[in-house]
């Protein structure tokens, strides 16, 4: 009778964590069961070439994912991160093809400038008070402008091929931006769970004022989790350059919100302080299946927008009612 009233007693403390590990695993659920309706919708889908393709794909918005998480888990958000892919590839191009520097030290250049104008995004919004929406909203038209003042609104193609490797290559069948992706993702998991700083990310997501309150220096998070995302911007613009052998002014257009889908998909919530940097990766490779299957089923790339807007207003009614129960827990 002791044992029974026990167990009953521990119902209700197992409940949330039961809910937490669903939660966490329902991207991962959502992805194997995309795989499998569209293993069963077309022949093509289950072969080994096409698997590497599709994370060929989801390579450019899982770099932009990574750091969007970090921005995200503090509840801010980053609109600039497309408009600086296209800044970090004409950048590059117009560097290394009118001054001809070695493209080790153009890459550095690139990666430096890139991630200052993250670090300008990050100083306005905890220095000044800017609200994020607005700062990389307008840090977005800025990277744009610059774009297409620097390239002429021109491509510009024709790079070593030691450097196109990295885009376009292979290693043991592999191709190399799966390799860059999964390094990310494996230092950007440290970070977060194996630091002070990704402790603190989460709690100032969590309540800011709290943070504050015990001794988190929430300027500095907010700050640095914009410089992560311009620097997650930059590498993504290079590869995006590596694997198209072109810098163009229009290379990430749209690009921020395929990133923001991809962190949301995953789990992370837009009210920060719940989510973790695996579930954006999967949210990535969730938007790329979905591309990927709508193309072997040659559906019109209009109704493709249409299917993929669709899920991504799922995912932010699922965290909507998700804030809505803890609230009300």
């Amino acid at each position: 009778m002791e044992r029974s009233e026990r167990l009953t007693a521990a119902q209700p403390q197992l409940r949330p964590r039961v809910n937490a590990v669903l939660e966490q695993l329902a991207p991962l659920l959502a992805l194997l069961l995309l795989g499998l309706l569209l293993t069963i919708l077309s022949p093509v889908f289950l072969t080994v070439g096409n698997f590497l393709n599709i994370g060929r794909q989801a390579a450019i918005n899982a770099i932009l994912a990574s750091g969007m998480t970090f921005v995200i888990l503090t509840a801010g958000i980053d609109l600039s991160v497309g408009s600086l892919v296209s800044l970090t590839t004409v950048m590059f191009a117009a560097i290394h093809i009118h001054y001809g520097p070695p493209w080790p030290v153009t890459l550095v250049a690139v990666v430096l400038v890139t991630t200052a104008l993250g670090l300008i995004n990050g100083l306005a919004i905890a220095r000044l008070g800017f609200p994020s929406f607005i700062m990389t909203l307008g840090m977005l038209n800025i990277a744009v402008g610059l774009a297409y003042v620097i390239s002429g609104g021109r491509p510009t193609a024709g790079f070593p091929p030691a450097f196109t490797f990295f885009g376009a290559g292979f290693i043991a069948g592999i191709p190399v931006p799966i390799y860059i992706v999964l390094i990310i993702y494996v230092v950007a998991w440290l970070v977060l769970t194996r630091t002070r700083f990704g402790r603190h990310v989460y709690a100032v997501g969590g309540n800011k004022e709290a943070a504050r309150l015990s001794g988190v220096n929430v300027r500095r998070v907010e700050t640095l989790v914009y410089v992560i995302s311009g620097f997650t911007a930059a590498l993504a613009g290079l590869v995006f350059t590596a694997r198209l052998d072109s810098g163009t002014p229009n290379a990430g257009a749209g690009d921020e919100l395929d990133a923001i889908a991809a962190v949301v998909i995953g789990g992370t919530s837009l009210f920060g302080g719940q989510g973790g940097i695996w579930g954006s990766l999967i949210g990535a490779l969730i938007m790329a299946t979905l591309r990927n299957g709508l193309n072997l089923m040659n559906v019109d790339p209009l109704w493709q927008s249409v299917f993929i807007g669709a899920v991504i207003i799922l995912a932010v009614g699922v965290d909507l009612m998700r804030k809505r129960r803890t609230g009300a827990a």
